[in-house]
């Protein structure tokens, strides 16, 4: 019974370290990413022309917070389940959406510019937001019940 406690309390200390990870990435986003957008989604960007960027930059600062994000969101998925294929399914699913991610934002940005600032602002959020990971827990549970 008190090693169940001290499990269970050593798993809530994990969660908690881990969701306060997330903050903290968002915290200091300022600091530790490089992203012009940032600015331009905080100011009213419906009146406003796309930020100067550096694509190469842009691209690898997106690719160390969307990494940063999954790690720590694996890392959250593992604590919960303590299930190493569900571990790898994630990380399967996380690469192939920030393929498609990626490309569809520079899709959206070179083909449409600053006129669709809306689906901008949205892949972008997938991009740098941890979403994946709320819609991952409730699914994986799911199955877990169910099977």
């Amino acid at each position: 019974m008190l090693n169940k406690i001290y499990s269970l309390g050593l798993k809530l200390a994990a969660v908690a370290t881990l969701l306060l990870c997330f903050v903290l990435v968002r915290f200091y986003e300022n600091i530790l990413f490089y992203d012009p957008f940032l600015a331009y989604f905080k100011s009213d960007f419906n009146q406003m022309p796309l930020p100067e960027f550096n694509v190469f930059r842009l691209i690898l600062n997106l690719l160390f917070r969307y990494g940063l994000n999954m790690f720590i969101s694996l890392g959250l998925i593992y604590v919960i389940f303590k299930d190493w294929m569900m571990i790898q399914f994630s990380f399967f699913l996380y690469l192939i959406a920030f393929a498609v991610l990626l490309l569809s934002l520079f899709l959206v940005i070179y083909l449409y510019g600053s006129e669709n600032n809306f689906l901008l602002f949205n892949i972008r959020r997938f991009l740098i937001q941890p979403i994946f990971v709320l819609l991952f827990i409730p699914a994986f549970y799911f199955q877990k019940r169910n099977s």
